[in-house]
């Protein structure tokens, strides 16, 4: 059984950093693309920062240069640090593991962990 579980989220001043983590279980996590979407009430979720299971990362522009996104396979854990803050980084973010396994793709979702950035 696949889980993810976010951590990290909290309160935050413009210009300060957090860091999110996200656990996986399951069997998958070397051969999965791990990414962080966030959703703000109204919004549609959008992709923040995605890294494959070869290392290769990839961001949103309104992040890009500011966030990190990073992956300890011995863990099996994916991590976004979040630098220089702004207060429209505020949102649920939640992790995302895809992967295929024969001829299926299996995408999941861990429960989300709020991020809000005000003063």
């Amino acid at each position: 059984q696949v889980q993810l579980v976010e951590s990290g989220g909290g309160l935050v001043q413009p210009g300060g950093s957090l860091r999110l983590s996200c656990a996986a279980s399951g069997r998958f996590f070397t051969i999965a693309t791990m990414a962080w979407y966030r959703q703000v009430p109204g919004k549609q979720r959008e992709l923040v920062a995605a890294i494959s299971s070869g290392g290769s990362t990839s961001y949103a522009d309104s992040v890009s240069g500011r966030f990190t996104i990073y992956r300890e396979n011995a863990k099996n854990s994916v991590y976004l640090q979040m630098n220089t803050l702004k207060p429209e980084d505020t949102g649920v973010y939640y992790c995302n593991a895809n992967f295929r396994s024969g001829v299926s793709t299996y995408n999941y979702w861990g429960q989300g962990t709020q991020v809000t950035v005000t003063s």
